[in-house]
């Protein structure tokens, strides 16, 4: 089995006082890790919030009924927790009641179960976040000339766990996801009056993966006003489907201050929403293609190994730009990705004159390895 980058952090956070919060999109991997993490563990009490009988059993819970209930109990996992009402509060009944026991609950809804958990279990809580699996979990796990063999399948199909465990079937596993599963918890919120309309947005941010993308623009493209893209696009990120990537701007007029790129946690789901798995020589989009992918599997690292930076790009109103952008402890560090290899790069010296403290690289195939498995930094 794959060993995923949060189980050993998940390890060391056990039985410390406090619930520890597993967010990440349905289907991700996240009840696998506990499952493997508990594997050998008898004293496991396991609730899963999407079941009815979860919901009945919490509807009108206390603190001294669940005491009787879990009293001596070890460990507690609720999967889906965001579907029980009010889980903040009867988390922190649990917490402050049940001394011994570890409460582990995940949610694949961001906006659900963060919003209800923030306030109740200020203090109280470990959060993280699981992806779908990362260029560095499968390098672990098959070496790293393997990984890089696979790079151009990764492009086409993602890094899904049911894709990546069922060679040959990717374009069903992945039509599945992309029709309704990863827009489940989406399309039950009362607010959404029009899923075909959130379908034809994510098609058009699939095809504008690299590029700034406008509100106002999209909302002409699919039919809605800009004010709902922005409220569908804020849904798509706290269910874990897109990230936005924010625009660098400290002391040049002409930076551009309020732009932003949006791109996908994995470039399967955007390849199977515009249903194109052609191959990576023949694709016209391989560009922004690669750049999705190697800011995603970025973040993945970062989020991993618990390194805390700002990330943007650049560009000014004259098309100059870099395609990312990390801000840490004082320094930027900017980065140009390139698929190929011997394409030719120019220092960006508008950028490096106006910001002297930069270190600039560039990220391409052959190099990956050396932004996506360590902090070269």
């Amino acid at each position: 089995m794959i060993e995923r980058g949060l189980e050993k952090i998940i390890h060391t956070r056990l039985n410390k006082g406090k619930v520890i919060i597993l967010l990440g999109a349905r289907q991700v991997g996240k009840t696998t890790l506990l499952q493997k993490i508990f594997a050998d563990n008898d004293d496991v009490e396991w609730l899963n919030g999407d079941e009815q009988s979860t919901n009945a059993f919490f509807m009108d819970i206390s603190a001294v009924r669940l005491k009787q209930y879990f009293q001596g109990k070890k460990y507690l996992i609720i999967d889906e927790a965001q579907q029980i009402e009010d889980i903040g509060r009867k988390l922190k009944l649990m917490v402050d009641n049940i001394k011994d026991m570890q409460v582990i609950a995940t949610g694949s809804s961001a906006f659900e179960i963060a919003n209800k958990t923030n306030e109740p279990l200020t203090g109280r809580k470990w959060e993280y976040q699981i992806f779908p699996i990362s260029f560095a979990e499968m390098v672990n796990n098959h070496g790293l000339m393997r990984e890089k063999q696979l790079l151009p399948q990764r492009l086409i199909y993602g890094y899904y766990p049911d894709v990546i465990n069922n060679v040959g079937e990717e374009r069903i596993v992945l039509k599945q996801l992309s029709d309704s599963y990863l827009y489940k918890d989406i399309l039950r919120w009362e607010g959404i009056q029009k899923p075909d309309k959130l379908i034809k947005l994510l098609q058009a941010l699939a095809y504008q993966i690299g590029s700034e993308v406008s509100f106002s623009e999209l909302g002409q493209m699919v039919g809605l006003d800009s004010k709902t893209v922005e409220k569908y696009i804020n849904l798509l990120e706290k269910c874990f489907i897109i990230f936005r990537l924010g625009s660098f701007s400290r002391n040049m007029r002409n930076e551009l201050k309020n732009n932003r790129k949006i791109y996908f946690y994995d470039t399967g789901i955007r390849n199977a929403l515009i249903a194109d798995f052609s191959d990576v020589s023949t694709r016209l989009d391989i560009g922004g293609l690669w750049e999705n992918f190697v800011i995603a599997e970025r973040r993945k690292m970062l989020e991993y190994q618990q390194i805390w930076a700002n990330r943007y790009f650049w560009r000014t109103k004259q098309q100059q730009e870099i395609d990312y952008l990390e801000e840490k402890d004082g320094k930027i560090f900017a980065y140009e990705i390139k698929w190929n290899a011997n394409a030719k790069v120019k220092s960006p010296k508008v950028f490096l004159n106006n910001y002297q403290n930069t270190d600039f690289q560039i990220i391409n195939r052959e190099n990956i390895e050396n932004f996506l498995l360590v902090d070269g930094q």
